[in-house]
């Protein structure tokens, strides 16, 4: 008999336990519901023709003419591609150039480090708007207005700062006893530099390089008045969607849903390194 109800105790445990894991199973798919509806519902739209737009929500006839309109019709492709040079180009010079400076600011003490590391950091609180007619006067006369160059070299307003500071905190977080161990084996500076530091900074310089991208891809203020007619990335080549007379959500729609694949697509290879690059390194300086 005690046997009897022991086994029914455990059977009824067991089954308490499989309702908590299905609800909690069926509330993470309803948040992930809710998370994703955006997308989702932006993925709908660009199934939607103009007329149906308003008219209908979940039920209707889709049509690829949204995807042909943007794709083959104007130079949202070429667009696409130049913007895609342009981030890449900043956020290889930010990490080329701005590695160096957080270990600088990290292991050498120099009269004002801290004020130099807040200026630097301050460049990215200031509002481009500020800036942008100076720079726009400048690049005209060296000729760098409408240039890759020019944008590239622009953009580390707004990528550099953020690298800089959360990998700062990484160095300093590494003992200077792994350097001179490493130099005690033999390695020079550089060696000690490339393959005994940088491993461990790994996850700090690969969050702040996958914001610094986010930030230069989606840049608007910058690429609007320092490009022409040569250089224009998607956020600017997307205003052709929107005019005075009419708005085509449709082809908006498409023109951000393509233009939110190589972030969402960078995300999803990189993100064993998000959560730790971005709680670690960043709380620290």
């Amino acid at each position: 008999m005690m046997e009897h109800s022991i086994e029914t105790a455990k059977q009824r445990n067991r089954l308490k336990e499989a309702a908590r894991e299905t609800g909690r199973n069926l509330g993470l798919v309803l948040y992930a519901l809710y998370a994703l509806f955006p997308l989702i519902w932006m993925l709908i739209c660009t199934f939607k023709s103009d007329t149906e737009m308003y008219n209908t929500v979940f039920i209707f006839r889709p049509t690829l003419a949204n995807y042909q309109a943007v794709l083959l019709g104007t130079d949202y492709v070429r667009a696409f591609f130049q913007n895609m040079i342009v981030s890449g180009g900043a956020v290889l010079l930010t990490v080329v150039a701005g590695v160096p400076a957080a270990y600088a600011l990290a292991r050498y003490d120099f009269r004002k480090k801290d004020d130099i590391a807040f200026q630097i950091l301050s460049f990215k609180f200031a509002p481009e708007i500020m800036v942008i007619l100076p720079i726009f006067l400048i690049f005209q006369k060296i000729g760098l207005y409408d240039t890759y160059f020019g944008l590239i070299w622009v953009y580390q307003l707004i990528t550099m700062p953020l690298l800089i500071w959360v990998v700062r905190g990484y160095f300093e977080d590494i003992s200077v006893e792994v350097e001179q161990a490493a130099s005690l084996d033999g390695y020079c500076w550089y060696e000690v530099f490339l393959k005994t530091l940088l491993p461990l900074i790994k996850p700090g310089l690969v969050a702040s390089g996958l914001l610094a991208f986010i930030f230069a891809w989606n840049s608007f203020t910058f690429p609007l008045i320092l490009s022409g007619f040569r250089i224009q990335t998607l956020t600017i080549t997307s205003l052709r969607y929107i005019s005075s007379e009419t708005v085509h959500y449709g082809q908006v729609a498409v023109a951000a849903t393509v233009a939110v694949l190589p972030e969402i697509v960078a995300c999803l290879f990189i993100q064993k390194h998000l959560v730790r690059g971005l709680s670690f390194g960043a709380v620290k300086g």
